[in-house]
């Protein structure tokens, strides 16, 4: 029993290295190749973790063998176009100044119900709407509205953004976040004299932050 036990961890250990390896991306994100070798990684993973009599050695060689051809074909493919063309394949134009391109729907085996869905998806409720729709090679569908159905920006607008920052925790809980007010150059008596000011203490906030336009916000504990 301790066997399989330190089987699995092992085998759970390097899986999640390999993954690191393979890079930061969600599996909707992933490219065919890369979604393949994900599968087959984890099938190999559970082979010699479910059977004690084949050789954990049978198990990593395959992994390690996989991980080498996924990092060698993505190699390949950031240094030449024709080479990820043939492994990635090219994004395909579904609907172009709102005219659904029905030839490349049939040669890519989507129908209209799962065109309106993922256009429902972006918030788009009518195709001529839509100037130009683009499914990626990773499965995502990328829709540009047309100028006149765009939502309005600041710039647009003619007004001026304020810039914005990273909201920062000051307070968690009641406790004091000293990291995070170096960072945002605070004094810890200017915090205090602002908790003050609500009639609080730090052990009675729940959750005191700076906002993206760097305003302290502070959220008092509940009383229970």
């Amino acid at each position: 029993m301790l066997n399989v036990f330190f089987r699995a961890l092992i085998l759970y250990i390097v899986v999640v290295v390999v993954v690191r390896v393979m890079g930061k991306r969600q599996v909707g994100e992933l490219q065919p190749f890369e979604l393949v070798i994900a599968i087959m990684i984890a099938e190999l993973a559970g082979i010699p973790a479910d059977d004690v009599g084949i050789p954990l050695a049978k198990g990593l060689v395959p992994i390690f063998a996989l991980v080498f051809a996924q990092v060698t074909i993505s190699y390949l493919s950031l240094k030449s176009e024709r080479i990820r063309g043939l492994i990635c394949g090219s994004p395909s134009i579904l609907i172009e100044n709102g005219v659904i391109q029905q030839k490349n729907l049939r040669q890519l085996r989507i129908n209209i119900n799962d065109l309106l869905e993922q256009l429902r998806g972006k918030d788009i409720a009518n195709i001529d709407d839509v100037e130009f729709a683009i499914l990626e090679t990773n499965g995502n569908l990328t829709v540009f509205p047309k100028s006149e159905k765009k939502t309005a920006t600041l710039e647009d607008l003619g007004l001026q953004a304020q810039p914005e920052s990273i909201p920062i925790t000051l307070v968690m809980d009641g406790r004091i976040m000293h990291k995070n007010l170096k960072k945002a150059n605070l004094e810890l008596d200017w915090l205090l004299s602002k908790m003050k000011e609500h009639g609080l203490d730090r052990k009675g906030v729940f959750f005191a932050y700076l906002d993206t336009q760097g305003q302290l916000k502070i959220i008092p504990k509940q009383k229970e």
